[in-house]
């Protein structure tokens, strides 16, 4: 069994808007009021006190007024980012603002329900939500996320526990190597285009932030402005995430074993220069998508070491060639065996061959998922499709 989210569009009516104004309004000073006190005990008594929603609900009333399952989520949340922190795998716990996207997560114990041919469905305290079902999903509903964008859509996604069937593979072994000019070129010549999403509409984004940067803060022109803008974030958001789904998918359903690079991409984004189209490119994104997607269906990655010269060493005979260092050379021969070497396919074909040695030597067998070096768990919950 494995738990999956299915993201839908709803269109709330004015009363169901005004209902999730409140809980998200709710939501958000729950944790930011708990992680402030427990923020202020921590550090003058240097314990951690797990703070109830019900600690609260006598002094603050208002919190009744909403799902309790949604404030408890919220305790959750906060719980777990101050793990985070205290393993210093994160950054301390930030505050929630209402400037950005807003949601909640509430359980389902019986009352998501959909009706009238699947156009509506009904959650804890809000009943008949039109709702955009634009596919349909096989198992029981576990929880409810829904949001709000920063464009003012409202979306609703269902934890779904359901199972999934292996896919029925050869094994078929890639290796990857991410890079800016091609996204994705693998060990067997295919090379996969970056489409730049955010460079083609950058002078449109900056165009429209320059107009709101020079409208009166809280004025109506300004909100409106602020809309347009988040619009244009939303439709390059969108375009990027379409595109890696569908590559995701395709390289999952193609290959039992997957060897990518473990690169440290906050690092590489230090760099000035290459900075923006680091984030374009969202290396980060595809991997994560990789890595879930590959434990719902039995096939396996492997990450090869951040410090393997993958560009360097010629794939046939092993000879490393240290001026490949510099990123300008694209095609190079060997002066040992006479190969001549597209630089990103060549580096492919050493990814697959590092990744194949480093599973044989571990000996797991390809059947089972096998994750190496910082690859997350497969029990992470799922981002959301």
């Amino acid at each position: 069994m494995i738990r999956k989210a299915y993201k839908y569009r709803i269109y709330p009516n004015k009363l169901q808007r005004e209902y999730f104004a409140k809980v998200f309004g709710c939501v958000r000073f729950f944790y930011n009021k708990s992680l402030s006190d427990t923020s202020e005990l921590y550090k003058s008594k240097g314990i951690f006190k797990n703070i109830t929603p019900a600690s609260y609900k006598e002094d603050y009333q208002f919190l009744k007024e909403v799902d309790s399952l949604a404030l408890c989520n919220a305790q959750l949340n906060r719980n777990t980012a101050f793990k985070s922190f205290f393993k210093k795998q994160n950054a301390f716990p930030k505050y929630k603002s209402k400037r950005n996207d807003q949601s909640y997560t509430t359980n389902n114990q019986g009352s998501v329900k959909f009706s009238i041919n699947d156009r509506y469905i009904s959650i804890p305290k809000c009943s008949r939500i039109r709702i955009k079902k634009h596919r349909d999903f096989y198992g029981e509903i576990k929880s409810v996320t829904v949001s709000k964008t920063t464009d003012g859509k409202y979306y609703i996604s269902l934890l779904v526990e359901e199972e999934t069937q292996p896919i029925n593979l050869m094994d078929n072994a890639i290796g990857l190597d991410l890079g800016i000019k091609d996204l994705i070129v693998d060990s067997n010549g295919n090379k996969y285009k970056n489409h730049k999403y955010l460079s083609k509409s950058l002078n449109k984004l900056a165009k429209e932030q320059r107009k709101l940067s020079h409208m009166e803060k809280g004025s109506s022109n300004r909100n409106k402005q602020r809309i347009i803008v988040a619009r244009i974030h939303r439709y390059i958001n969108n375009q990027r995430n379409d595109y890696l789904h569908k590559l995701s998918k395709k390289i999952i359903d193609e290959n039992q074993i997957i060897c990518i690079e473990d690169l440290k991409v906050k690092n590489m984004e230090q760099d000035h220069k290459l900075a923006r189209s680091i984030v374009d490119a969202s290396w980060s994104r595809f991997v994560s998508m990789l890595i879930y997607k590959a434990s719902w269906y039995g096939n396996m990655i492997i990450k090869v070491p951040t410090n393997y010269a993958s560009s360097q060493l010629c794939s046939l005979c092993g000879y490393q060639n240290k001026e490949v260092k510099n990123l300008k050379i694209r095609k190079w021969t060997c002066p040992e065996c006479g190969s001549v070497h597209d630089r990103d396919t060549n580096a492919a074909k050493n990814i697959l061959s590092k990744g194949i040695e480093m599973l044989t030597k571990d000996g797991t067998h390809p059947d089972s998922l096998f994750m190496l070096g910082s690859l997350e768990s497969s029990s992470k919950k799922p981002p959301l499709l």
